[in-house]
């Protein structure tokens, strides 16, 4: 069944089709086509185009039409129709008859590929984002598995101080979780739904729009037809994320590669991860990172590519726009993929500490911590950088390191030396006095393992069931906290002052409906409590009510907040996600002000613990 026959005397000729038909691979957007029809029957009822039975049978066609493509994601390959949205409609009237004719009723294919490739497009960077925390989540373990191992610290590639494993490890988590970030960005920002305005110049049917796109998950629709029709923003973007992200899984492979080859020998690949030779026995070859290498230039070239196919193109749609699937579609598939396969090689991968330790004493690594120690014995930086130089070439000229010189040579070059200097140059202590912010010192690295983690449950949370309360939500929020209330686990709110605190609120959902609540109350000292938790009863111990801590938590840093509180009657809750018992009496007042409303505050039996952002 064509869409656009009418006008034409004659048929396509089979070389145009094969040319011009995109079936093939808009394949994958069938789920999002038949979603977005479905808001499209409701759309036209509204509008009195469709009377309550057609609307009935259409939907039941359309749900048993998405039925079946769950069940077989490649059934439309059983067709030699244009593209999917002529599948659709084909197959619909295949089983429901002509009433299917009414579906395409004041829409276009435009706005209705521009909405199913955004709806495709979110979904699969939901999935993305799952997958890059995925990958933190292997590093934090890579990192709190080796926390105190030393490794050689290069730049140049030529080795030049000790750093700890984690502190590698962290490296790259601080460039996912940038990735995150801006996947998240990306992913709102397409969250604009552009049904509803025809070929260019809006529909002919006057549709409530702001209800088709809530109804698909939308934010908001767009709000000029020829920029909804036309606008690829939200494939570049996507693909700009793709590009930088896989660039950092690339620097990371990179890094394995060269740590796990026999000129460093830091790291030991596990045999799952590894392949062989065919013609040397000995070998054992990092394939899947060198693949996740090689797989990146792939991902940018579709960037490249999606670049150039819009960078001329006139408003508004152009059949040049159909080239934005294919690469789109595989770009984000490879990335995918390459997120998965690093986060399960992770823990494939050992650290051979003794080589390791070995090669971070060697090299003179600890040139820089001789010219602090000449510094703290009163000699200019510059000075006592030339002095070190110095010390250095004596030492290369006797082959023995730094600490091996006798201290009557160190003395011959700078008289200030004393006997301290040995311990001044011991690895451990040279790494200890790197503890400024963001440094390789272990405790520096003990704390920044520890809030990484906490920023991981926030991401995660973010990702999944939680966010921030609306008014909508106000009815919900106040039946869990009076179910818990009347239980004696809250203390009671009324649902005005729920609505006045609203911004104070995040809720979990579960396909739609609220299950759980949470709220960060904000004191004038600067402290913040956690208040009025709860989950819908059954739900406990499925993690919501930790994701609904950690996204408050989230926010708390976002207001610059250094300290939270708790009370409550389960501590081996929030002792899981970080918090420490403390001595509530020593809480301001105005803390504790609450606790006159309470019912058991003669005989309290909650504990107070607090965390420290």
């Amino acid at each position: 069944m064509s869409m656009w026959g009418g006008r034409f005397e004659e048929g396509s000729a089979v070389e145009f089709r094969e040319f011009n038909d995109s079936l093939k691979f808009d394949y994958v957007l069938a789920p999002f086509d038949i979603q977005a029809s479905k808001a499209w029957v409701n759309a036209l009822t509204e509008q009195a185009l469709l009377n309550k039975d057609e609307q009935q049978a259409l939907q039941t066609g359309l749900d048993n039409l998405l039925a079946e493509v769950l069940a077989n994601p490649q059934l439309p390959l059983q067709n030699e129709t244009e593209d999917i949205h002529s599948w659709v409609e084909e197959q619909l009237q295949d089983r429901i008859g002509l009433v299917a004719r009414k579906l395409h009723t004041g829409r276009s294919r435009n706005d209705l590929v521009a909405t199913d490739l955004r709806l495709w497009a979110i979904a699969r960077a939901t999935l993305i984002g799952e997958q890059i925390a995925a990958t933190i989540d292997a590093l934090l373990v890579f990192a709190e598995r080796y926390e105190d191992t030393v490794i050689p610290g290069y730049t140049h590639l030529q080795r030049a101080q000790p750093v700890l494993v984690s502190h590698w490890a962290l490296a790259y988590v601080e460039m996912l979780e940038r990735d995150l970030d801006r996947l998240s960005q990306a992913r709102d920002r397409a969250g604009q739904c552009p049904l509803g305005c025809g070929a260019l110049a809006g529909s002919g049917v006057t549709v409530e729009r702001s209800k088709i796109a809530h109804e698909l998950g939308f934010r908001d629709p767009c709000r000029n037809s020829l920029d909804a029709v036309s606008d690829r923003d939200f494939v570049i973007e996507l693909l700009s994320v793709a590009s930088l992200s896989m660039v950092h899984l690339s620097r990371l492979s990179e890094d394995i590669i060269f740590y796990c080859s026999g000129e460093a020998g830091f790291f030991l690949l596990g045999d799952a991860i590894s392949s062989g030779s065919s013609l040397m026995p000995q070998k054992k070859n990092p394939d899947v990172f060198e693949l996740i290498r090689g797989k990146t230039g792939r991902v940018v070239g579709n960037l490249q590519a999606m670049l150039i196919t819009v960078k001329g193109l006139p408003l508004a749609y152009n059949k040049d726009m159909q080239e934005d699937k294919e690469g789109f579609f595989d770009a984000l598939q490879q990335w995918q993929q390459c997120l998965s396969i690093m986060a399960y090689a992770l823990p494939h991968l050992s650290v051979a500490e003794d080589v390791a330790l070995d090669a971070a004493e060697r090299g003179y690594s600890n040139a820089t911590d001789l010219a602090d120690y000449l510094v703290s014995k009163g000699i200019a930086f510059r000075d006592a950088h030339e002095l070190s130089g110095q010390l250095v070439l004596i030492a290369l000229r006797k082959n023995v390191p730094l600490e091996g010189l006798e201290l009557a040579v160190l003395q011959e070059v700078a008289p200030e030396i004393g006997n301290d200097v040995y311990a001044a140059l011991a690895l451990r202590a040279g790494m200890n006095r790197r503890a400024a912010l963001g440094g390789t010192a272990p405790a520096r690295v003990h704390g920044a393992l520890r809030r990484a983690r906490q920023r991981l449950q926030a991401h995660v949370a973010a990702l999944t069931h939680v966010r921030q309360a609306k008014l909508s939500d106000v009815p919900k929020i106040a039946e869990l906290i009076r179910y818990w209330a009347a239980k004696g686990e809250h203390l009671p709110r009324k649902d005005e002052d729920i609505m006045q605190a609203i911004h104070q609120f995040a809720i979990a959902e579960i396909d739609g409906e609220i299950v759980g609540c949470g709220a960060l109350y904000v004191f004038g000292t600067g402290l913040a409590e956690i208040r009025s938790l709860g989950l819908k009863e059954g739900l406990q111990g499925k993690g919501l009510g930790a994701e609904i801590v950690q996204f408050l938590l989230d926010q708390a840093r976002n207001l610059g907040i250094g300290r939270v509180i708790a009370l409550t009657r389960a501590p081996a809750f929030f002792a899981k996600i970080g918090f420490e018992i403390a001595d509530k009496s020593r809480w301001p007042e105005k803390v504790m002000k609450d606790c006159e409303f309470c019912p058991r505050k003669h005989a309290c039996d909650e504990t107070g613990l607090e965390i420290r952002l």
